[in-house]
């Protein structure tokens, strides 16, 4: 499965990607809201395979974010739901080099009306570290709204989300035609 936008390729990993892959989960920029601790090679590549894993397991995951112009892998955007988690997550990262662009909304987008078109699912959330202001905002601009604090994995977060009515109605409102 892959989609495609104005400025990126949503597309399955390759075994190619894992150098950028790993690169940004060795940046502490990167992992500060992600669990907080940067990742070995080691762990990137069990990260990686458990991403990959899902599409083959679960029928969604995340996507390899390929930007078009340059080729490279700029990072991830996609769906989980490993065990014990609070819902149908829409996630995203973009490496630094890429973000302030517009590019983490353009491939979250991409990835939501997929979501919402090819799954029964009534509700996408995203799981997003407190003081993640920028996830915060996408989050908001992709029309999801706050519902509630949680802990996932002995972490504090806050939960965002969007139901497919209202995701049906902002498609169909006379600013999105």
């Amino acid at each position: 499965m892959e989609l495609e936008t104005e400025r990126l390729r949503l597309r399955q990993w390759q075994h190619t990607d894992f150098e950028a892959y790993a690169a940004l989960c060795a940046d502490p920029e990167v992992m500060r809201y992600l669990g907080g601790d940067v990742m070995s090679r080691e762990d990137a590549w069990r990260h990686l395979a458990m991403i990959a894993g899902h599409w083959s397991l679960l029928g969604f995951g995340h996507w390899a974010v390929e930007h078009k112009a340059s080729g490279h892998c700029i990072g991830r955007v996609g769906f989980l739901q490993p065990q014990g988690w609070p819902g149908f997550e829409l996630g995203w990262t973009i490496a630094p080099a890429y973000q302030r662009q517009g590019l983490a909304f353009e491939a979250a987008s991409a990835a939501l009306k997929w979501g919402f078109g090819h799954t029964d699912r009534q509700q996408i959330i995203s799981i997003i570290h407190p003081d993640n202001r920028a996830s915060k905002a996408l989050a908001m601009k992709l029309g999801e709204h706050y519902l509630r604090k949680d802990v996932v994995r002995g972490i504090s977060v806050e939960i965002y989300g969007i139901d497919r009515d209202q995701y049906l109605a902002q498609r169909h409102s006379p600013a999105e035609r």
